[in-house]
């Protein structure tokens, strides 16, 4: 997996990250299957919140999904590999965050429509205490770097 940081022709603001898709990953109609999906999508949001280095790993570390949307608009298939996942964060609060995604195969431009969208609300918690946190002020400024609005 590799990724770049790039600005759109709009000049949005967007961590790409490229995912391969593995044949393991389509369904008996040769597209991408739904739970495996929602797991490209972590890993493209694991390489994109590990990108800093360490810094913000309680990111990942004290971040579960609280809630997911994805919306297919499109077919992909092994042929589009690898996936372009384009990811910004969609608004933070106190304890959560959402980050907003777009997915286009290997030859799609970023002025084509993607082939899907989705969000994930990531909440953080205290693990030792097994309840939600608050988001540091490092952590804060760190999200709204990537933020669109």
């Amino acid at each position: 997996m590799m990724s770049i940081v790039t600005d759109s022709p709009a000049a949005v603001v967007g961590y790409d990250a490229f995912v391969t898709i593995r044949w393991s990953d389509m369904d008996a109609f040769q597209h991408i299957n739904h739970a495996r999906m929602v797991t490209l999508l972590e890993e493209a949001r694991i390489d994109w919140l590990l990108s800093e280095g360490s810094e913000n790993s309680s990111l990942i570390t004290s971040a579960f999904i609280a809630d997911i949307h994805v919306k297919y608009r499109g077919q992909l298939r092994h042929s589009d590999s690898p996936l372009r996942v384009t990811m910004w964060i969609v608004k933070h609060r106190a304890v959560d965050f959402t980050i907003g995604y777009e997915v286009r195969g290997a030859r799609a431009a970023l002025t084509d429509p993607p082939a899907v969208t989705a969000t994930t609300q990531m909440a953080v918690a205290d693990v030792d205490a097994q309840r939600l946190r608050r988001i540091t002020p490092t952590e804060r400024e760190y999200l709204a770097r990537w933020s669109r609005t």
